[in-house]
C-alpha cells in the first residue's frame, strides 16, 4: 500500500529548500535539527525529527525577530499495545522568533508558525480529520541553551486543522518537548 502524495509532498518540501527566494539566501543562514516528543489528546504519543533553516532575513525589519523554516517528520501512535493506531506526517513550517526575556541567564523566546502538512491516514485517534492536507499552527516558548546559544529547549503546543477546508474538521492537538541544536 503506497501513498503517492507523499513522494509529491516530499520533494515539494526539498524543492523549496533548495530554492529559496535569492534574497533568503543572501543572507546569513544556518542549519539545525531538532528532535521532539510529542503528547496528544487520550493516549496519542510520538516522535517528531526536524531540520530547520535559519536565516537573517527578518533582521531587516527588526534586530530582535528571528526566523527560521522547518521540515519534519512525525511518527504518531494511539492506543493500546495489540491495537495501535498510527499516523505519518510530512510538514513544512515557517516560523518566527521573538525575545520575550530571561530566566537564570537564558534567553527566553516566544515562537509562533503556521505551515502544511500531509497525514498518511485521515481516521486517527478516532477522528476523521477529513482530509491528507492539514495546517500546522505551532505556538512555543523557547529558552536558549550554552555559551553561544547555539542549543535550545522548546515547549510547544501544536494544532492540526485543515482549516474548513474539508469536512469533517475536528482538529488534533499536540504538546512537545523539543531539543534542538545546531550542525
Amino acid at each position: 500500500m503506497g501513498y503517492p502524495y507523499l513522494s509529491k509532498l516530499v520533494r515539494v518540501l526539498t524543492l523549496s529548500l533548495i530554492l529559496a527566494p535569492t534574497s533568503l539566501m543572501a543572507d546569513k543562514t544556518d542549519w539545525s535539527y531538532s528532535v521532539d516528543y510529542i503528547r496528544g489528546e487520550g493516549d496519542v504519543e510520538g516522535i517528531k525529527l526536524a531540520v530547520q533553516y535559519h536565516t537573517d532575513y527578518l533582521k531587516k525589519f527588526s534586530e530582535y525577530a528571528e526566523l527560521y523554516v522547518e521540515s519534519s517528520i512525525n511518527f504518531w501512535e494511539y492506543g493500546r499495545t495489540n491495537e495501535r493506531d498510527t499516523n505519518f506526517v510530512l510538514a513544512m513550517s515557517p516560523v518566527i522568533l521573538h525575545p520575550i526575556g530571561e530566566v537564570a541567564s537564558r534567553n527566553i523566546y516566544v515562537e509562533f508558525g503556521i505551515g502544511i502538512s500531509l497525514l498518511s491516514d485521515t481516521q486517527f485517534a478516532g477522528k476523521d480529520v477529513g482530509s491528507h492536507y492539514q495546517f500546522e499552527d505551532r505556538l512555543g516558548l523557547v529558552m536558549k541553551l550554552g555559551k553561544k546559544q547555539r542549543d535550545r529547549l522548546a515547549l510547544r503546543y501544536f494544532h492540526y486543522s485543515n482549516a474548513g477546508l474539508s469536512d469533517p474538521n475536528p482538529g488534533l492537538d499536540f504538546i512537545s518537548l523539543s531539543y534542538l541544536r545546531f550542525f
